[in-house]
């Protein structure tokens, strides 16, 4: 069942969130260099929502640039979605809009040259994706008067692209991906009902990753838990990482924090051995193997973001006049295969309500 979206601000947070999906991995490799089956994903995409705008094309031509943090499953659902908002409010690409597409491969300072030629290209939107890329592109943005469209920025605020009361601080606005903490705890405890300790991983340098573990430390013991954490400063610090944390606790709970998802595989495996499950953040961490989640459907997300560039290319709203925009509610995710191999039986009222179970784990 889709979940509403709905307009708030960011005086309802708690002080502790997450900025989505950031990373200080480095790299050189942009969007023309991403794997086949990336493009063959955008392709498809572009092509369904074409079939599925049924509303007359917007008057006017438009270029637009995506500028996406890291090829991950969350962050190229919220591209997915973006473009499908943009068809289903009459921006097709192909007929009045033309996107460009790069990705940072979680590079801060690559998504920073990507805004720059995406401003020397004169867009008429920059849309980005993950809190790197919407920090590097509101830089520019404000410089080149080009407005700028986030999703996957988990607190707008402690990324200076929000004001306390949720009002953009310039032409940038977009949907913020607050992760439902409490219901993350609620669900572990209901389905491993004798466990007292939760491992966290998460990158020193993100202070939103930091301040989403701290909310985390501050609701665990609510639910009867203590959170061991570990900090990592990049994917070399990984494994050593997880070994320490899987000797100390009853399961992993992880972010989405990009340097801890880039080995989320090596985890797993580590986890697995041990016979520890590992709780994710959302529906793409469940499909790789993750045991369950309260997650956010990231394709909605992008969607109402592409409602919200739509409302801007038009002029109807200036992105300024725009406050940003979060998913109120999560949906339970789980992995049947995970629970049988770990052997763990979901909750009756888990299961009854889940929005997607997973019989397989995919690579």
């Amino acid at each position: 069942m889709k979940k509403s979206i709905k307009a708030i601000i960011a005086a309802t947070f708690t002080a502790a969130l997450l900025a989505g999906c950031s990373s200080n991995t480095a790299s050189t490799t942009t969007a023309a260099e991403t794997t086949a089956a990336e493009t063959t994903t955008a392709e498809a995409t572009t092509a369904g929502s074409a079939d599925a705008a049924d509303t007359a094309l917007a008057d006017g031509s438009y270029t637009i640039g995506i500028n996406q943090f890291a090829v991950h499953g969350s962050l190229d659902n919220c591209r997915e979605g973006f473009i499908e908002g943009l068809a289903e409010n009459g921006f097709v690409e192909g007929k009045n809009l033309t996107v460009l597409e790069e990705n940072a491969q979680a590079d801060p300072g690559l998504a920073a040259q990507i805004s720059t030629n995406f401003a020397g290209q004169k867009v008429d939107l920059i849309c980005a994706i993950a809190t790197p890329s919407a920090q590097s592109a509101y830089s520019v943005g404000r410089k080149n008067d080009i407005p700028v469209i986030y999703t996957a920025v988990t607190d707008p605020v402690a990324a200076e692209l929000a004001n306390a009361d949720g009002t953009p601080v310039g032409e940038v606005t977009g949907t913020s991906d607050k992760l439902p903490v409490e219901q993350q705890l609620e669900m572990i405890r209901a389905i491993l009902p004798d466990a007292k300790k939760i491992g966290i991983m998460y990158t020193t340098s993100e202070v939103n990753s930091a301040s989403t573990l701290a909310e985390y430390k501050e609701k665990a013991a609510d639910y009867g838990f203590e959170i061991v954490e570990s900090g990592v400063s990049s994917t070399a610090d990984i494994p050593l990482a997880a070994d320490s944390l899987l000797e100390q606790v009853d399961c992993l709970n992880n972010l989405t924090d990009n340097t801890v998802v880039a080995s989320l595989p090596l985890i797993l495996s580590k986890a697995n051995a041990k016979n520890i499950p590992v709780f994710g953040s959302e529906i793409e961490q469940v499909k790789i193997g993750c045991l369950a989640a309260m997650g956010l459907d990231y394709v909605d997300l992008g969607k109402q973001t592409g409602r919200m560039a739509a409302e801007v290319l038009k002029g109807e709203k200036k992105a300024s006049e725009l406050n940003f925009e979060v998913i109120e509610e999560a949906a339970f995710y789980g992995n049947s295969k995970v629970a049988e191999d770990l052997g763990i039986t979901f909750p009756e009222d888990l299961s009854k309500n889940a929005k997607e179970l997973f019989t397989e784990i995919t690579q």
